[in-house]
């Protein structure tokens, strides 16, 4: 047998030039263009379609904050003891949502190369600013344009009449967000962790509605909100382009590693949004600021037995997530903020602060029914019935509850002069808050294998509706006594009794392990019945 030529395995060839940075995403895009199968005349259709939406939902949402400001009482010409203007709740509320927006910065990034990006641009011996920059632009234009529309629908409905002050108002928002974003980028590039920067921003978050309630207590309050003058708006603008500059040049000195973590995590927030799985979301931005290491573990002294342990580890889940304890404590200042602006201490504003900050600690409370959901670790290898552990995940948020309860209702109580009583109709709710917050954990994925409609964010299923309204349902029939009592601004032994029944139905149906609903199950039985009948 004749032995093969020693041929090298690698043919000589000639060394190219190194291709920039630009044509290396070019060329990205293109491939990715053209296996995508989309044209563009189709892409030009789906953008077309989203700037109408989004248009026809501002000026929809202008309409509504105007028409909420024509409808808001005057003032009261006297002072009234533990009271705020309406000028600083917006004042405050402007600088939570700056906190809440550096909170996402850091846990988004802000700067990213998540899939394929990080798989293969990072590796490339090719300028990296050239390739993040896309990225770094990304986040900044979109904290722009949502701060700018928050923002104005603030100062459209509830200080003044939309025109050149609003506009001005919304032009400083937009610089302001992107700054903050940027600001996030430079401590990045500086090797801050990205644990460091969304703390500081729930620092922030936590600290706008305690210092409110100070206010409050001592007295003082702001007449009315400074309008930003245009210079200043001329002055913050090369501001905003110096720190851009900054962090463009200092692009290359981010680590691969923060790079792909960042991108990873805004990937798996992307998904999540985009299927409409707000579990996801809230695993995606509560891992992407969590510690990596522990100094120190507790020796878990509650846990003497399996419910005693399942009832530890959602405790543990939620002393461990600092965003989820933030969200507790400001959700339950939301009632106290309303209640003491009489322009918005009407029942009606006092009924949407209750159930919206409800429902707002509501999710913050049900972290580990959610994790167990993903992944039921303890549920399988617990000797427990599937009944008694949804139970039993209902002790943890119950619990938190309670506490949000006695600080809501009170202020309620305040409000309608009788403390006792609505901190006694709060107590009894609490079940319905902990049943609600069990039922939207355990939920069912929608049906992707189904019909699906047509949206400006893409094809949903049909049935997606009825699957996020598992949880929701609950808290709007399970407190009708709450609607009810607040709505006649007064409690009385009956509400007090409905209550009690209802949080225990309440329970009884978050207790259920059937995950489809009540239509489907009827449908199921029919269609079992008429198998049956044909046998």
């Amino acid at each position: 047998m004749d032995e093969p030529d020693d041929e090298p395995a690698v043919q000589p060839f000639e060394l190219g030039e190194v291709p920039s940075a630009t044509s290396i995403r070019r060329f990205t895009a293109q491939a990715g263009n053209a296996r995508g199968g989309a044209s563009i005349g189709s892409l030009l259709g789906s953008v077309y379609y989203a700037g109408i939406s989004i248009a026809i939902s501002v000026g929809v949402a202008l309409g509504a904050a105007q028409s909420m400001r024509a409808s808001l009482p005057p003032a009261p010409e006297v002072d009234q003891p533990f009271s705020l203007s309406l000028a600083t709740l917006v004042v405050v509320v402007v600088v939570a949502l700056a906190g809440a927006l550096l909170s996402l910065a850091g846990r988004l990034g802000p700067v990213g190369a998540g899939g394929a990006e990080a798989a293969w641009w990072l590796g490339l011996p090719v300028d990296r600013r050239g390739l993040l920059r896309p990225a770094a632009r990304r986040l900044p234009l979109l904290a722009g344009f949502v701060g700018a529309v928050l923002v104005a629908l603030l100062d459209a409905g509830l200080l003044a009449d939309p025109g050149l002050r609003v506009a001005r108002v919304a032009a400083t928002s937009a610089v302001v967000a992107a700054g903050i974003v940027l600001l996030a980028a430079v401590g990045q590039s500086a090797g801050v962790s990205r644990r460091s920067t969304a703390l500081a921003g729930d620092v922030l978050l936590f600290l706008a509605p305690v210092a409110a309630v100070v206010l409050a207590q001592a007295g003082w309050s702001v007449d009315g909100l400074p309008v930003p003058p245009w210079w200043f708006l001329a002055v913050l603008v090369p501001v905003l382009a110096a720190l851009a500059v900054v962090v463009d040049r200092r692009l290359g000195r981010i680590p691969a590693r923060t790079l792909r973590e960042s991108g990873s995590v805004a990937t798996q927030a992307v998904g999540a949004v985009v299927s409409m799985d707000s579990r996801e979301l809230g695993r995606a931005l509560t891992d992407g600021a969590a510690a990596p290491v522990r100094r120190w573990t507790s020796r878990l002294v509650t846990a003497r037995g399996p419910a005693s342990a399942l009832v530890t580890a959602d405790l543990v889940v939620l002393r461990r997530s600092g965003r989820h304890v933030v969200q507790l404590v400001v959700a339950a200042l939301v009632p106290v903020l309303v209640s003491t602006v009489p322009e918005l201490a009407s029942p009606l504003g006092v009924l949407l602060s209750l159930l919206v900050a409800g429902y707002v600690a509501m999710s913050a409370t049900g972290e580990g029914a959610r994790r167990a959901e993903m992944a039921p670790i303890l549920d399988r290898l617990l000797p427990i019935e599937a009944r008694t552990v949804r139970r039993l995940r209902m002790v943890v948020p119950a619990a938190a509850m309670a506490v949000w309860s006695v600080v809501a209702f009170a202020a309620v109580g305040r409000w309608a002069s009788d403390v006792p009583g609505w901190i006694a109709l709060g107590l009894a709710s609490t079940p319905v808050w902990a049943a609600a917050a069990v039922r939207a954990s355990y939920r069912p994925a929608p049906n992707w294998a189904g019909a699906l409609v047509s949206t400006p964010m893409g094809a949903v299923p049909t049935g997606v509706a009825a699957v996020l309204a598992r949880g929701p349902d609950l808290v709007v029939l399970g407190l009708l006594p709450v609607w009810i009592a607040v709505l006649l601004r007064t409690v009385n032994p009956t509400l007090l009794y409905v209550q009690i029944v209802l949080s225990v139905i309440a329970v009884a149906i978050a207790s259920s392990i059937k995950t489809g609903s009540l239509m489907e199950r009827l449908l199921d039985a029919q269609e079992q019945e008429k198998a049956g009948s044909r046998r």
